[in-house]
C-alpha cells in the first residue's frame, strides 16, 4: 500500500504532467510577452499575496533565473510576514489596496506584471491585474481554472482576477489545492499549489529564454554567487541592466 508520502508525490507528478501536456500554447504566448518587454527596453514585475508570493520569490535573485522579474511585495501580504497570520486573510480582500501599491512602483504602460492567486477570488489580486491592464501593462495570470470556476469573487465587479489577464497560466490544482483525503481526517490535507506554481513560473522563465534566443538576444541569466566568478558576472549584467532592475 502506498504512503501519504508517495500518494503526495504521486498526485504533484500528475498535476505537473497536466501542464506539461496542456499549457504549451499558454506558455508560448507568455513568453511572447515577456520577450517583447525585453527586447523592447521595458521591465517585468510580478506579485502575489501570502502564500502566492512564494512563488513569486522563487524567481527573484534567482540562481539560474531571469535577472529582470521584480517583485511586488505590499505590507501584511507579502508572505506570511505578520503575526498574527490571519491578518494577511483579511488585508488581501481589501478594495483599494492594490492602487496604493501600483501608484508606489515604478511600474508603467508596457510592461508585463505576472499575478499569481490560486483561488483568483480576492480583491487585491483582481484589482491589481484590473488596473495594471487598464494602465495598458500586459498581465500574466497564474491561477487554477478549477478552483477559481467554483468560488464566487469577493470583488465588487463579480469578477476574477483572471478575467483581466492577457494570458492565463493554470496551475491544475483542483478547489481547496488540498490534494490527500483519508480516513480519520475531516477535510483534504497537502496543497498542491506551491509545487505547480513554482513549476508553472520556472516553465514561462524557460520559455522566455527559448524565445529571446530565437531572436539572437542573450537572456540575462543570473550566475550562481556560489559559482567561481558568478559575483563578478552577475555585476556587469547588473550594470548593463541596472535601469529595469528594481530589488537591489
Amino acid at each position: 500500500m502506498n504512503t501519504f508520502a508517495e500518494k503526495y508525490i504521486r498526485a504533484v507528478i500528475e498535476l505537473l504532467q497536466q501542464i506539461a501536456d496542456e499549457e504549451g500554447p499558454a506558455l508560448k504566448k507568455a513568453a511572447k510577452l515577456m520577450a517583447d518587454a525585453i527586447t523592447g527596453g521595458q521591465r517585468i514585475f510580478a506579485f502575489g499575496c501570502t502564500h502566492s508570493s512564494l512563488p513569486i520569490q522563487d524567481l527573484v535573485y534567482r540562481a539560474g533565473g531571469l535577472m529582470l522579474i521584480n517583485p511586488i511585495f505590499g505590507p501584511g501580504v507579502a508572505s506570511l510576514d505578520v503575526k498574527p497570520a490571519t491578518l494577511t486573510s483579511a488585508m488581501e480582500r481589501l478594495v483599494g489596496f492594490a492602487k496604493t501599491l501600483l501608484n508606489n512602483n515604478p511600474i508603467e504602460e508596457g510592461d508585463v506584471l505576472i499575478v499569481v492567486s490560486v483561488s483568483g477570488r480576492n480583491a487585491l489580486p483582481i484589482e491589481m491585474a484590473q488596473l495594471a491592464q487598464e494602465r495598458g501593462i500586459k498581465v500574466i495570470g497564474v491561477t487554477s481554472r478549477a478552483y477559481t470556476e467554483a468560488v464566487e469573487s469577493r470583488h465588487p465587479s463579480g469578477k476574477k482576477m483572471y478575467q483581466f489577464a492577457d494570458v492565463v497560466l493554470d496551475n491544475k490544482v483542483s478547489k481547496g489545492d488540498a490534494v490527500l483525503q483519508a480516513e480519520g481526517v475531516p477535510q483534504n490535507f497537502c496543497p498542491a499549489s506551491g509545487v505547480t506554481s513554482n513549476a508553472i513560473l520556472h516553465a514561462l522563465v524557460a520559455a522566455t529564454v527559448e524565445e529571446l534566443l530565437a531572436r539572437d538576444v542573450t537572456p540575462p541569466i543570473i550566475l550562481a554567487a556560489n559559482v567561481d566568478g558568478g559575483a563578478e558576472y552577475n555585476a556587469k549584467l547588473f550594470e548593463q541592466y541596472g535601469d529595469r532592475i528594481f530589488y537591489l
